[in-house]
Order: C-alpha cells, then structure tokens, then sequence
C-alpha cells in the first residue's frame, strides 16, 4: 500500500514538472515576443497579477480548493504582505531582465539561486553549510561568469535585474513553505492571496508610472491586437505557471524543488535558443551548462550533508545510566522510593523542563 501511495507521488510531480518546464519555456518566449514589441515591463506584471486575481478565485472554488484559515492581522502584516511586495518586485525584476538581455542568459543568471540560498540562509537562519556545498557554488559563479563575458548581447541592467529578481524568487521560496506550514493554507489560495494583495497594493505605482506613461506614447497602437493576444496569452501561461510551481513546492522539499528549478532552466534555455535564434557562441554556451550543473552539484552536495546528519534524541533515554543514576541520588536526597526511579517534585521539574525545551526546537524549525 505505501509503494502504490509512493509511486503515485513520484507520478504526479514528475507530470506537474514537464508541464512547469512546457509551460515555463512557453512563458518565456511569450514574453520575450511581447516585451520586444511592448517595453513596459511594469504593465506586464500588472496585468499577471489581475490573471491570478480574477481566475484564481472562481476556479479555484469550481475545483474545490479548500478556503483558507483565518490569519491574525499581525501574521498577516508579518510575513504575508512582505510576501506580496516580494512577489511583485521579483517578477518586474524578471521581466526587466529578459527585455534587456536574451532568455538564455537570464535564466543562466538565475541559475545563481542556490547561491542566494546559502547567504539568506545564513543570514536569516544561522545556517552553516558543509565545505562540499560551499565548493559546489564555485562552478556556479564561474558559469554565470564565463556566460556573462562571452554574451553576446550583454546589458548591465539586464544583469542586475536578473539577480535581483534571483535574490527575490530565493526569500520567496523560503518563507512560502513557512507561511504554508504556519497556517496550513492551500497552496493554491496562498497563491491567490498573494496575486490579489500585490495587485492592489501596487496599482496606484502602475496608474502614476505606466499608466500616464502608456497614454502619452505614440508608438502603442492600441488598436492592434497582438499586443492585446500577447498580454493576454502571458498573463493566463504565468498563472498556470504560477500554479504549477505552487503545486510542485507543496509536494517536494526546498531542497528537490530546487533541483526541478535547475532542470527547468536547462530545458527554458534549450527552447529558447531553438525558437528565439539569438546568437551564442560556444563558450557561451559551455558556461551556461557549467552554471547549471554546479547547480546540480550543489544539490547533491546538500542531499549528501543531510543525508551524512545523525539525528540526535531532544532528551536523554530513560535507560541511559546516567540518568538512572542522577535519579537515584535523587531518591536518596528527598526520601521518596518510586519504581521509575523519579521523585514526584522532580517529575513535574523534568516535565517543565522538558516543555521548554521542545518549545524551543518547534520555534527554530518553523525556519527549516
């Protein structure tokens, strides 16, 4: 029973994960098309953000999404609107990124995450990495610069938005799976809270920037529909991407969805040098894959270091003989004689102590 339970698991994220990388590549290229024709990056995001708001939350009960918990207003402000603006500056970073520069070099610039991992890790959560995972980032940063050097059609801009939209997507991988475990949301209706909530809170920025800006620009012509298909064809492929992604970060651990993320990014950047034709040269090239396979080394090296972790008891065995023989001084100092070898007074003492302390580990893991 737990085999067939096991393997419809492995089925169902290795389907959710060709349809992300279908349609991630797709996405990609819609938006390359669109951005090339269309350089307000902005209104792009907007108009993503209005996709999951407006369809998220009527298919979302047509499927039977189940509605999301209540959420205190302090959690809410703490970590769910951080989230929001998270999401919307990460995705016009992104989309500042592809318009600049081609979709090949910004995902190999993306390709940095796990860096990004290591440092907020470290810095958020005091976590120290073993020597074969920091020599696995090594690779990494040689790929991304090799790939950097030999672009072709290199623009710093491009380059900054790419790793801030990196850095971005890194936090938001991180405290989605805190906020998930938090409050035990559906995945798919935290995905829409957060959509909604970055919407609204960043339409009167849209109105004073793009909007005033789109008015007054000759060169749109609003009456030419490919533009309008284009944006449209954008918003419902990131929505579905949105979805997806969600959906493969709820079944899998950070740490495999960060692997999914690095094969995604092979097959994004295989398709769009196929359908896009942008000029590469073979260096280039070879330091796109050195990029992503230090990706992939990087996760190994982290599955090793997890897998080497010998898990250590919260409390010591009630048959060390340690403890037996603390317990019997124990019994000697205030007279009592119990079977278990515990004094009523140090019972409760034990017990208090023993409530503390796991109160603590539950805390430090709610970042894990």
């Amino acid at each position: 029973m737990a085999d067939k339970k096991q393997t419809k698991e492995v089925v169902t994220v290795l389907l959710l994960c060709i349809s992300w990388y279908v349609v991630s590549s797709s996405n990609n290229v819609v938006g390359k098309t669109l951005l090339n024709e269309f350089p307000y990056p902005m209104t792009m995001t907007m108009v993503q953000l209005l996709s999951i708001t407006v369809l998220s939350g009527p298919l979302f009960n047509l499927w039977g999404v189940r509605k999301y918990v209540d959420i205190s207003w302090r959690y809410y402000f703490r970590l769910i609107v951080p989230l929001a603006f998270g999401k919307f500056v990460a995705s016009v970073f992104s989309h500042v990124s592809i318009w600049k520069v081609p979709v090949s070099y910004a995902h190999t610039v993306k390709a940095t995450m796990p860096l990004f991992t290591v440092i907020l890790s470290r810095v958020i959560m005091g976590e120290k990495q073993t020597p074969l995972v920091y020599f696995s980032l090594v690779p990494i940063i040689v790929g991304v610069g090799i790939a950097t050097l030999t672009e072709i059609s290199f623009d710093s801009i491009g380059l900054i938005s790419a790793l801030v939209a990196t850095m971005g997507f890194s936090l938001m991988n991180i405290f989605s799976k805190k906020v998930l475990h938090d409050t035990k949301v559906h995945h798919l209706r935290l995905l829409h809270i957060l959509g909604r909530l970055a919407f609204f809170m960043f339409l009167p920025v849209w109105i004073c920037t793009d909007m005033f800006g789109l008015l007054k620009d000759n060169t749109v012509a609003y009456h030419d529909y490919r533009v309008v298909a284009l944006l449209f064809t954008d918003g419902v492929l990131n929505w579905l991407q949105n979805i997806i992604a969600f959906s493969v970060l709820h079944h899998v651990t950070p740490l495999t969805y960060a692997v999914a993320n690095a094969s995604k990014r092979i097959f994004v950047i295989a398709v769009s040098l196929f359908i896009l034709g942008n000029p590469v040269t073979s260096t280039n090239v070879f330091g796109m894959l050195l990029a992503i396979c230090g990706v992939l080394f990087y996760n190994k090296a982290k599955y090793d270091a997890k897998k080497s972790e010998k898990p250590k008891p919260l409390l010591p065995s009630h048959t060390d003989p340690s403890l037996q023989h603390r317990n019997g001084h124990l019994i000697q100092e205030n007279g009592y004689k119990h079977s278990n070898g515990i004094s009523n007074g140090n019972l409760n003492s034990f017990n208090n102590n023993t409530f503390s302390y796991n109160s603590k580990v539950r805390n430090n893991l709610l970042f894990v």
